[in-house]
């Protein structure tokens, strides 16, 4: 993802890996798992490991630098991602049997990032595990030297149970969710760039929110024309009016989905929605989700 191509899912990202909410959630993480933990952006080419290196596996520190990365490892990554980015919550093995974990961070149905985690084995490793490893090591071209450096840092790498593996990435999909909805507020709200005329909009949209919003209506309440407002309200939100409008509708529907003895063809009408089928299409655009779905799966979230 370059700044170029995906301004307004760069701008979430760096907001987000910037954000109280993640660097505490990152350092308790850190300390409670021993694992390592990164938030990187949403391109399956992206590979670098030289940040963020706090826990991370010896074995890996020493094998995959970014101008030198072992092309076995790179295709790993990539995989492991475009994987997550169509089923959630993903984790793949490498060729040296290390364990490692994407979580795809989602602000409505846009792809934002990855929480990534892992590069430990799910049992002690020993000498046979690293002969085994060690031919593929030398297809590589390594020195005897650098190979014996890997087999110090490969029976140094840390071992977690399966059971107690999986617990983390449940712990971590569950902060994913978290942080996605952040960055749903992020992309709606940003107090401190917008002109005094979108903000009166933004004012006037909230308290209006289950009438019809006109871009007319809406215009003459920032007072500003028409075109003079689609271009503010763009540049301010990266949001056409109609698409945020309906983002401020679904985030109150999920509010109201809650309930379960409210029906949703009453949630549809009473956020603004002039008739069930069209509310259904735009909670799926901006959720990836059926409301019904969504219900069903918060209900029984917070019943578990």
């Amino acid at each position: 993802m370059t700044q170029d191509e995906h301004p307004f899912e760069r701008s979430l990202f760096e907001k987000l890996r910037s954000s109280e909410l993640f660097v505490t959630y990152q350092n308790a993480f850190r300390s409670a798992t021993g694992l390592p933990l990164r938030l990187v952006d949403n391109d399956t080419g992206t590979w670098c490991l030289d940040d963020a290196a706090v826990n991370r596996s010896p074995f890996c520190e020493k094998l995959n630098l970014c101008s030198s990365a072992c092309h076995a490892c790179i295709t790993v990554n990539r995989l492991l991602m475009e994987e997550a980015k169509v089923n959630g919550p993903t984790t793949c093995h490498c060729f040296a049997g290390l364990s490692a974990s994407a979580v795809p961070i989602l602000a409505g149905n846009r792809l934002i990032g990855f929480l990534k985690t892992g590069q430990v084995f799910h049992s002690v490793p020993d000498e046979e595990d690293f002969r085994a490893v060690a031919k593929t090591l030398q297809r590589q071209g390594l020195t005897e030297r650098q190979a014996q450096e890997m087999r110090t840092a490969y029976l140094q790498t840390r071992s977690v149970e399966p059971e107690r593996y999986q617990s983390m990435i449940t712990l971590l999909a569950t902060f994913g969710d978290q942080l996605g909805k952040h960055a749903e507020k992020l992309a709606i709200i940003d107090a401190n760039n917008e002109p005094s005329s979108v903000a009166r909009a933004k004012k006037y949209i909230e308290k209006n929110l289950s009438e019809p919003l006109p871009l007319a209506l809406v215009a003459k309440q920032a007072g500003v024309s028409e075109s003079h407002f689609c271009r503010l309200f763009k540049e301010a939100t990266q949001l056409t009016l109609t698409d945020y409008i309906n983002r401020r509708r679904i985030e109150w529907a999920k509010r109201e989905l809650l309930k379960p003895e409210v029906r949703i063809s009453e949630i549809a009408f009473q956020i603004g929605y002039q008739s069930l089928s069209q509310f259904n299409r735009s909670f799926a655009r901006f959720t990836g989700n059926s409301p019904t779905n969504f219900r069903r799966e918060e209900l029984a979230r917070a019943a578990s």
